[in-house]
């Protein structure tokens, strides 16, 4: 077995743990637990670290459990929130953890024997709770000074913050209660701002069964200006394709700062410790060549995606630098043509003049400006140094139509190597 806390110590992942933690991972195969939001239909990616420390504690030869909080959802966590959240549906939050459950085994193995990995739902040991019994079997454990004491609550006190709220930690208390008297569950992670959540469930198990359980956070991820990691200038992250595009998802980690990939790069990837080091070092030589990210974005991209979803990403962050092919532009989605040619010049033109077609040289002058004259555009065809949609232009009799456009409504023209203009047909 792998020394676990020693794995997350030298990557950075870990912040608190309590006193015997690490002695208990050490003496065998532990089953341990992280809680997942089931507020959307997908994971961000601010859920990764969760995420790969369940993959660690697998690696390292233990048993890793997610939880996937039907029940809690429904409640709404108040750590780090300052207003109440909206419940959500039972269909909807049924709906949302079967899609994050499809995420979840991507990284995790079920099938691997001993310590195969398992996803609970919190819903199902608390559809039948009744209210009664929760607060008599529960409740009566757990002193409302203990609960006012923790952060999640005295940050809130001035805004207020409703029963239902404040009830959350003895609900997340009891799935810790409830997985270690039924499922041998000794060990619960999460992120720091979880450590309230987290101990109130060793309490309970103290003080109901005079049990011993334990707790282990990792640090909340900040980007090195101090802001949020997990989202973009267009808002949060996510696993889901449909939500954010393959494309976008490996640019969020191919633009990352020098100082964050160093600490992305221990966090988010498998490589080992010599690994890194040997590629912190190539990267410093040549920081412009951004080997350090490009390294980052390929193994996240390709665990979360696929490889043929990175092959097409980074041939779509090709194209501005000249070596994209018709191809991969063909490939991209219009939310992607989009991203990768913001700033770049844009005109508009009539479809009705594509309807009937425009000779070529015509197009690039009269019609779009992108040459001052016909005589100019003739000139740079005649030359080679034309391009539509990344197809090299040779003939100055060419008749551009709606057939050449991307989506139905894009052309891209290139002039020379670095100059690209985005036409708008409406």
């Amino acid at each position: 077995m792998k020394n676990f806390v020693e794995e997350l110590r030298w990557r950075g992942m870990l912040y608190d743990m309590m006193p015997g933690t690490e002695a208990l991972l050490n003496s065998g195969m532990i089953k341990g637990y992280i809680g997942f939001d089931p507020t959307a239909d997908s994971l961000g990616v601010g859920n990764l670290v969760q995420i790969m420390t369940l993959l660690h504690f697998q690696k390292s030869g233990h048993k890793p459990v997610a939880l996937v909080g039907g029940a809690t959802g429904m409640v709404g966590d108040p750590s780090g929130k300052s207003q109440e959240r909206n419940l959500l549906t039972e269909d909807t939050l049924l709906h949302n953890l079967n899609c994050q459950k499809k995420q979840l085994e991507k990284f995790l193995d079920f099938n691997c024997g001993e310590n195969s990995a398992e996803i609970v739902n919190n819903y199902d040991w608390f559809r039948s709770f009744s209210f009664l019994d929760f607060i008599r079997d529960v409740g009566k454990h757990i002193t409302i000074n203990y609960m006012l004491a923790k952060d999640s609550v005295q940050n809130r006190l001035e805004s207020g913050m409703s029963f239902t709220e404040f009830s959350y930690q003895l609900v997340q208390g009891y799935d810790f209660y409830y997985l270690w008297k039924n499922h041998g569950v000794r060990l619960q992670m999460g992120g720091s701002d979880q450590w309230g959540n987290i101990v109130t469930g060793t309490e309970l198990i103290r003080r109901k069964d005079a049990g011993e359980a334990f707790a282990l956070t990792t640090p909340l991820i900040k980007k090195s200006d101090g802001s949020k990691f997990g989202k973009s200038e267009g808002g949060n992250i996510w696993l889901d394709p449909k939500r954010t595009s393959p494309y976008r998802f490996y640019q969020f980690w191919l633009n990352t700062t020098d100082e964050d990939a160093e600490n992305y790069v221990r966090i988010f990837t498998l490589k080992t410790k010599g690994e890194i080091d040997a590629l912190l070092e190539e990267h410093r030589k040549a920081p412009h060549q951004r080997l350090l990210q490009k390294k980052l974005a390929e193994e996240i991209t390709i665990r979360v995606h696929s490889e043929k979803d990175f092959i097409a990403s980074v041939e779509a962050s090709e194209i501005l630098f000249g070596k994209g092919t018709p191809d991969a532009l063909l490939a991209l989605s219009e939310d992607d043509l989009l991203t990768v040619f913001e700033g770049v010049p844009q005109v508009t033109i009539s479809r009705t003049d594509l309807d009937t077609g425009i000779n070529v040289v015509e197009f690039l002058s009269d019609k779009t400006s992108i040459f001052p004259s016909r005589g100019e555009a003739r000139k740079m065809i005649q030359g080679g140094g034309v391009l539509l949609n990344k197809e090299k232009i040779q003939d100055v009799n060419k008749t551009v139509a709606g057939s050449d456009t991307l989506r139905g409504k894009y052309i891209l023209a290139q002039k020379g190597r670095k100059n690209y203009y985005l036409i708008i047909v409406n």
